[in-house]
């Protein structure tokens, strides 16, 4: 797509998939953005790319919309997949470290997680 006279040259196939030209971004992290509803203003602050960037990004899926969504969908249930992998994978170590006795400071820190998240349940 990148190399064959791209209309859009911000939007490159590289090994990774479908990525911002320059950078290491996936476009399928910012779709993620895109469809958990964060606004255009929070991306470019999370995201090292220009606004022209973010509109040629938009542009680009809005013209290839069924291929990007099913490049999208691959990478989710790829992604799970990895996940699910490695959560089995390390579960035994988990549970072996969270039987280990807590220093101190960990104590400390589970105390005032636990107080945190009874705080904003209660708000």
């Amino acid at each position: 797509m990148s190399d064959n006279g791209n209309p859009n040259p911000t939007v490159v196939r590289t090994s990774r998939g479908l990525t911002v030209g320059g950078t290491r971004l996936t476009i399928y992290l910012l779709m993620d953005s895109f469809k958990g509803g964060r606004p255009d203003e929070m991306v470019l602050q999370s995201y090292p790319i220009t606004r022209e960037q973010l509109a040629d990004v938009h542009r680009y899926i809005d013209e290839h919309r069924d291929e990007v969504e099913a490049e999208y969908q691959e990478v989710v249930r790829k992604a799970e997949e990895d996940r699910r992998y490695w959560e089995e994978r390390n579960r035994e170590r988990l549970e072996a470290i969270e039987k280990l006795p807590k220093t101190p400071r960990q104590l400390a820190i589970r105390k005032r997680i636990a107080e945190l998240r009874a705080k904003q349940q209660r708000s």
